[in-house]
């Protein structure tokens, strides 16, 4: 069995294969490195998400992750001053949309934080605040992951996404990793 934990660009697929006519030219898990055969990555990263991804070949070990409530801590700067009140909306939980139907997310943890300063530039550059104002980070950390959850929620209070890093899986986390950063899980 195999294990490990990789720091995903910006603009990169969560995937290995592309077998989808439209993506042709899209990036690949498979740049990373020389991975045995059978990996897969636990859970997913959107193309526009960045920071920490499971590769695995242990079926077990991505069902864990995926399936037991393992907290995820996401880093999200959103457009706009983050209120108290729109924090404690998403921490007690809002309804959102997944495949067209309603979708009630569970409570989280949610918290302002000020802007982290060791991450690294992110591939694409974020819109200048001179330009078209203020910007906040938010710590989101949900036990569960479905499509896009972290976007459509801070959508839904008025506080659109715009970088989105998964920065802590369980105990793991992307802290002193570069960009497209490979390492062995034990």
């Amino acid at each position: 069995m195999a294990n490990f934990k990789i720091f995903k660009p910006y603009g990169m697929l969560s995937q290995f294969v592309n077998n989808q006519k439209r993506r042709r030219n899209k990036r690949l898990l498979g740049e990373l490195g020389d991975f045995p055969e059978g990996i897969m990555s636990v859970g997913r990263l959107d193309q526009d998400s960045e920071g920490l991804l499971f590769l695995t070949t242990d079926g077990k070990f991505s069902h864990k992750i995926t399936s037991t409530g393992i907290e995820k801590e996401y880093w999200a700067q959103v457009d706009g001053v983050a209120t108290n009140e729109q924090v404690v909306q998403l921490s007690d939980g809002i309804e959102i949309s997944i495949y067209g139907k309603p979708y009630q997310t569970k409570p989280c943890k949610v918290f302002k934080m000020t802007p982290p300063n060791d991450l690294p530039k992110r591939g694409k550059d974020i819109r200048n605040e001179d330009e078209h104002g203020s910007t906040s980070w938010l710590s989101i950390t949900l036990t569960e992951g479905k499509y896009r959850q972290v976007r459509k929620m801070t959508a839904k209070v008025g506080l659109p996404t715009l970088r989105l890093i998964r920065y802590r899986i369980g105990k793991e986390t992307i802290e002193n990793m570069e960009v497209e950063e490979v390492r062995t899980l034990s």
